[in-house]
């Protein structure tokens, strides 16, 4: 469907949802011009859909009273979002959305016109999108559900949690404010008692759940938007450099995206810049090259690579 299908379309939903508007308003809207905003009049009442103007300095255009757009009138490009979007509901949420997200596909396809219903045949063919989550979701499952009941009912929890930082859990009470999935991982986030701050903790690190009957508001100058760029930018960074050999050099160039920066050198070795939160990610990153790796910056990382090393090569003699 074309751009000017496409707003068309846009021009009935302003129409029927915001009556009495001006040509101007509309023009702005759409980004047109008020010249082709009179022209899309025309082609609405050709149509047949019934359009009527009031004069004045209040006045605007309509629809006639009662007029309903028909439902789903959607482009091909739109049909197919929808598509995938439910896709991706089933297959990062798992049980807990999976029939929902099917009922809802089986609605949308029944009703939808050929053309877009072959559209999407093709797209649930051709785009897919797997592996999303890179912990257990099946296991996950019942962890979420309490997380996402606490979430909708305001209800505070109180949980287990074992840190990366610390060798045994710790007990925590949360009044829970937003779950989040991103790096293939799923967070909550929400007010730690124990910190007296809002803090972001991974699910698959969460266990014995339990709901109280306490209840919580969420501060309404909470926005979770601002809040992940927050914790983004204040996260720390380890920003490390790795020497790799030219024989291994196509590891590096096949994982481009990885890496901030890639420096060729003379003799066909690359070296690799890339930033990680913590000394030992890095490490971890630089072992997984194996000898093809040599750590450069920072002097920290080197001497972890030695530490490690070490401790590995007593455990195997």
């Amino acid at each position: 469907m074309n751009n000017t299908a496409t707003r068309l379309i846009t021009l009935i939903f302003l129409l029927q949802n915001h009556p009495n508007q001006k040509a101007s308003d509309l023009a702005k809207e759409l980004g047109v011009s008020l010249r082709t905003i009179h022209r899309y009049f025309d082609m609405l009442e050709e149509m047949g859909i019934p359009l009527y103007a009031e004069r004045g300095p209040y006045g605007g255009s309509s629809l006639v009273r009662g007029y309903k757009m028909p439902p789903l009138v959607f482009t091909l490009e739109e049909a197919v979002a929808l598509v995938l979007g439910t896709g991706m509901v089933e297959e990062m949420w798992g049980e807990l959305y999976r029939e929902s997200a099917r009922g809802a596909l089986a609605k949308l396809e029944n009703l939808l016109p050929e053309e877009q219903a072959r559209e999407v045949a093709w797209a649930r063919n051709s785009l897919v999108a797997m592996g999303m989550n890179r912990s257990d979701l099946k296991a996950l499952t019942p962890t979420l559900e309490k997380l996402r009941r606490a979430i909708r009912e305001h209800r505070s929890l109180d949980m287990s949690y074992q840190s990366n930082q610390l060798p045994r859990p710790t007990q925590r009470r949360l009044d829970a404010y937003a779950l989040v999935h991103r790096w293939g991982w799923w967070y909550v986030i929400g007010f730690c008692h124990l910190r007296k701050e809002v803090r972001t903790f991974r699910a698959d690190r969460i266990s014995e759940i339990i709901l109280s009957d306490a209840t919580f508001s969420i501060p309404s100058e909470f926005d979770l938007q601002t809040h992940l760029k927050k914790e983004q930018q204040a996260q720390p960074q380890i920003k490390a450099r790795l020497k790799v050999d030219a024989d291994a050099a196509w590891l590096i160039q096949g994982n481009h995206s990885y890496w901030e920066n890639v420096e060729e050198q003379a003799d066909g070795s690359m070296i690799v810049t890339f930033s990680v939160p913590t000394l030992e990610w890095a490490t971890s990153t630089a072992l997984a090259y194996g000898p093809a790796v040599e750590a450069i910056d920072p002097p920290e990382l080197r001497q972890r690579m030695v530490e490690w090393l070490d401790v590995m090569k007593r455990k195997y003699q």
